[in-house]
């Protein structure tokens, strides 16, 4: 099971997500999501458990508990949703403005 880590501070490291996680079972990854441009961390990441009790366990004793100095907020990832496309920079180039 895929599960969305939200509200993490920006110095927590994937170990130290990794090693949250790893005390309700065994953790297949552990992912912090960087911007593109900084590299700086964006405050969420994603963590995958093959054992669904055990990842729902983690969700209930994680969810709300604080790691550093945030209170997590874990749940069940959802599918990445596709973006429509803005065709550039948006706005409607070459229509009538007026």
């Amino acid at each position: 099971m895929k599960m969305y880590v939200g509200n993490l501070s920006f110095s927590t490291t994937e170990s130290e997500l990794n090693h949250a996680f790893s005390e309700y079972g065994t953790v297949d990854s552990a992912n912090i999501i960087n911007d593109r441009d900084t590299g700086r961390s964006k405050g969420f990441g994603f963590v995958e458990m093959s054992n669904n009790d055990e990842a729902k366990a983690a969700m209930a004793g994680l969810d709300g508990s604080q790691l550093g100095d945030r209170n997590l907020k874990v749940n069940e990832a959802r599918p990445k949703e596709d973006r429509p496309s803005q065709g550039g920079f948006g706005g409607n180039r070459g229509g009538n403005r007026w």
